[in-house]
């Protein structure tokens, strides 16, 4: 088996929601994308994060070196070179968005050139997993809400969440509407965002009662762990406290749970280091007796929290679902309240739908060639909008020859990584078009 990775390519595709978004603390309007494909022994894998589109120039300007010829099966190994790799960015926000795509690319591709689905190289444990609806947003209007929460409970999704916070004066007013459209048996789950300061979230929580509200999701900043202790010892015992969805690694995971915070851990695996990270966030729960469930992204988490001992249900995320239907073949449909994944594709069992990524911001295509400088750039400059090039066609970054990067001449792209020549200043001027006059030193050369 071929398992060194021949080509990488990244995109990022904004799309823009059907009206505009809100929850407690964040308005938005689109959605964005970061897509990682990878290439080795005739397979090819995928994996995604949702978040901005400087992750896509981080892994097109850092990580091509770090991928394109290495070994796919070297998961941990790959993970350590990338992170070492962007030491000085940090290791959270867009850097371990942009580890967490690659870490799923590097999973679906390994289970693709071993022709089985990613589940059972996982190895599950289930054969299928709840799901429940998640949307609700503070900026839909009473019947906007109604509608959406009732559907899902007609779909057979018994649990749905709404978002809250945004007015808090209004709040038990929606939440109490949200029980009326569902009625009295599904389960009703309620997010602030973080938008509650300590008393007004022990508050919320006992007026919430009323409503039977099972689910309390990061009612103060899930960075508050006194705070969020605090509502669960003075919550109702019927519900529960959860937060994770801004874990971007195992250490904010163990501090959470060390805190006795939450009652439900949330882990997202387009945030927190892929399916690596949101397995490692099992393992803690486990050890810990606490249930997890997994945050958006639902066609991403289906292997891993099929894998995932502790798990106890999938976000079905209104924005998430809309897209990954857009974006994918083979997204899974719940049926009866739960998904099931296709174990007759291997991989994640995504397929992109090629003719949707038209108006993809492209950040670069790299390819193996067994030469001494290896990585070639194929097809246009990094950050060009409308798709791919035609096929077969190459077209180097300015002053680049094609196939292997080997000149380096201004401003060329070499390695994923932008080059000056020797005379330039640090604004990347030749020195003949420095800016001069009393307003303007000269800078030094680099």
């Amino acid at each position: 088996m071929d398992a060194a990775i021949r080509k990488l390519e990244v995109s990022a595709f904004t799309v823009p929601t059907e009206s505009p978004e809100s929850d407690g603390t964040h308005t938005w309007n689109s959605t964005t994308m970061v897509l990682v494909e990878l290439q080795a022994g005739g397979a090819a894998g995928l994996g995604y994060s949702y978040t901005h589109r400087a992750a896509a120039v981080l892994i097109a300007d850092l990580l091509p070196e770090v991928l394109v010829g290495a070994d796919v099966t070297a998961i941990p190994a790959l993970r350590r070179r990338m992170l070492e790799r962007m030491r000085n960015l940090g290791q959270t926000g867009v850097v371990s968005a942009a580890v967490s795509a690659i870490d799923a690319a590097l999973c679906d591709l390994k289970a693709r050139l071993l022709g089985i689905p990613l589940v059972d190289l996982f190895g599950a444990v289930r054969e299928s997993v709840p799901v429940y609806g998640s949307g609700g947003f503070t900026s839909f209007s009473s019947d906007q809400l109604a509608q959406q929460l009732r559907g899902w409970v007609e779909e057979g999704i018994s649990r749905v969440k709404m978002k809250i916070g945004r007015s808090p004066d209004e709040d038990a007013g929606r939440v109490g509407a949200a029980r009326e459209a569902i009625g009295p048996e599904a389960e009703l789950f309620v997010d602030a965002n973080g938008a509650y300061d300590r008393k007004q979230a022990v508050a919320k929580a006992q007026a919430f009662e009323e409503y039977n509200v099972t689910w309390f999701e990061e009612p103060v900043d899930s960075l508050d762990l006194g705070g969020l202790r605090l509502v669960r010892d003075r919550s109702p015992a019927a519900m529960e406290i959860t937060t994770g969805e801004y874990g971007w690694d195992v250490t904010y995971f163990r501090d959470l749970l060390a805190a006795d915070a939450i009652d439900v851990l949330q882990a997202d695996a387009t945030r927190c280091g892929g399916f690596t990270g949101f397995l490692d966030a099992a393992t803690l729960c486990e050890a810990r007796k606490l249930p997890l469930s997994s945050h958006t992204a639902p066609a991403l988490h289906l292997p891993a929290a099929c894998a995932a001992r502790p798990l106890r249900h999938i976000e079905w995320f209104a924005d998430h679902v809309r897209i990954e239907r857009m974006f994918f073949d083979g997204f899974p449909e719940p049926r009866r309240g739960a998904v099931r994944p296709d174990r007759s594709r291997p991989g994640l069992g995504l397929e992109l739908k090629r003719e949707k990524t038209q108006n993809a911001t492209w950040y670069g295509d790299y390819e193996h060639h067994d030469t001494p400088d290896h990585l070639a750039f194929r097809g246009s400059r990094p950050g060009r909008r409308g798709g791919r090039p035609r096929a077969g066609r190459r077209t180097p970054p300015p002053g680049a020859g094609r196939g292997p990067l080997r000149r380096r001449q201004p401003g060329a792209l070499r390695h994923g990584r932008l080059e000056l020549p020797p005379d330039a200043d640090r604004r990347g001027r030749p020195a003949r078009q420095r800016r001069r006059g009393s307003n303007h030193r000269n800078l030094p050369t680099v």
